[in-house]
């Protein structure tokens, strides 16, 4: 195969739609015109196993208008996401779903383009840059809690996105959120659901309307701010990036500005979700809200600062992340990744031809019993070093996707989680009533209705 800037340009000459003619791939296209977008949308989790079941784990489908091909388990997720080849392309299979809404993020681009773009955005999060973020969110989040309402039941997703904007506003614009705040949020929700929009045309009142609509309230909203961070030396992301972006050269505020965006809801939404899930367990099983409270102190009892734990302190926090590992098993924030060959390939005998939309479930990896023991149980103590349950095969734990594209943002996610899990667990105790069950979302924003109804309680 040709190197990584002939991949490109072989992936961008693609048609827009992908494959269809896969007949001799086991599987079938569901209903007409649908295909299995219903099921889908409904229960993702279903889908994939009663599919796993008859077909085996490599299977043809159509969702969302496309026909492609599923291949499951560690080993094709290492084939896909380890990409030796560069033959796999996420542009191609994410534009048809996010191009209009988050244009040309890092998760939109390929290759040579993908790995120049990567790099400059590393720079804003290597370990020096997360120890001074992980510094200032401690108190954004102390001081959001304290208005928390105690003795009421209230909606803990509605609660936990409004913090973590305004957190994420800090440390990624270096802004405190005025007036705005409602309507940002409001055009991240907008574009994010757009994103599962099946009628994708501008008509006022629908989905799409409301995405496009929020993309470009962003767009004016962040590429207003760029003239300021040029010029500005403050320790937030944005000022980082447009720094690394003067340094290296090649990015426009165009290019500055998709990334943030992309950022922006990539940390807050993706961080939203995982905590909703989090707490969830967390009421589900009382008695760990107890262990990790047990252990927080312990760290803060030894901490330079008590109430304000750093990037090292958060480190020794070892049962939170045991816990952060098992929600994103059970319960990951993006259950599918989709890819498109720009050439045609084999897996385990099987031809997958060029132009064909392959997905990944994260999702039904992370339930395969040959690698999880009790796999539908919440039980975080696999992820210790005497089971390390995840170290069987190296892409059976894939929340966060890996090889080229692995994200980015990982160890800012842990961080933050552990930053609101310290203040939160210290200060209370969370509940919901007897009976509530959660169903696993499918993409970040798509929580439901009810928003995750929780009581708390002074500990």
């Amino acid at each position: 195969m040709g190197s990584m800037d002939s991949a490109q340009e072989r992936a961008a000459q693609l048609p827009k739609m992908p494959q269809r003619d896969l007949s001799h791939i086991p599987g079938d296209y569901g209903l007409p015109l649908l295909g299995h977008t219903l099921a889908f949308l409904r229960d993702y989790h279903g889908l994939v196993h009663s599919k796993a079941e008859r077909y085996g784990l490599v299977y043809r489908g159509s969702v969302l208008f496309q026909r492609g091909v599923t291949l499951l388990g560690p080993d094709a997720n290492e084939f896909v996401l380890r990409d030796k080849e560069h033959v796999f392309s996420s542009r191609a299979a994410w534009n048809p779903i996010l191009e209009r809404l988050f244009t040309d993020g890092l998760m939109l681009r390929d290759f040579a383009d993908h790995k120049f773009h990567r790099r400059i955005m590393q720079q804003a999060l290597k370990k020096p840059a997360l120890a001074s973020y992980i510094d200032r969110m401690g108190p954004s989040v102390e001081s959001g809690l304290k208005a928390w309402p105690t003795g009421e039941t209230f909606t803990f997703f509605d609660r936990i996105k409004a913090l973590l904007l305004d957190v994420g506003a800090q440390i990624f614009f270096g802004l405190r959120m005025g007036p705005e705040a409602d309507k940002v949020n409001q055009s991240f929700i907008d574009a994010a659901d757009a994103s599962l929009a099946v009628l994708r045309l501008p008509i006022p009142g629908t989905l799409w309307y409301r995405g496009l609509r929020g993309r470009r309230y962003l767009e004016q909203f962040v590429a207003g701010l760029i003239p300021e961070k040029r010029q500005a030396d403050t320790p937030d992301f944005f000022s980082e990036l447009c720094k690394a972006a003067e340094e290296e050269g090649g990015l426009s505020d165009q290019d500055v500005t998709n990334h943030m965006i992309f950022l922006l809801f990539a940390a807050h939404d993706t961080t939203t979700s995982t905590l909703c899930s989090l707490i969830y367990l967390l009421c589900k099983h009382p008695e760990w809200q107890d262990t990790l409270a047990e252990e927080m102190d312990q760290v803060a009892a030894a901490a330079e600062h008590p109430d304000r734990l750093g990037y090292g302190d958060l480190e020794k926090m070892t049962k939170t992340g045991w816990v952060f590992r098992e929600t994103l098993r059970l319960r990951p924030a993006l259950t599918a990744f989709p890819r498109r060959t720009a050439e045609e390939v084999t897996f385990q005998g099987y031809r997958i031809p060029k132009n064909t939309l392959v997905n990944l479930s994260p999702l039904y990896t992370h339930y395969m019993p040959e690698y999880w023991s009790n796999p539908e149980r919440f039980d975080p103590e696999r992820f210790s070093d005497e089971r390390a349950e995840h170290k069987k095969h190296h892409f059976q734990w894939i929340p966060f996707g890996g090889g080229h594209h692995k994200c980015l943002g990982l160890n800012f996610a842990e961080l933050q989680t552990k930053t609101f899990l310290f203040h939160f667990l210290r200060r209370y105790r969370v509940s919901v009533r007897d009976g509530y069950e959660m169903p696993v979302q499918l993409v970040p924003l798509a929580m439901p209705k009810d928003g995750l109804p929780v009581e708390i309680s002074a500990r």
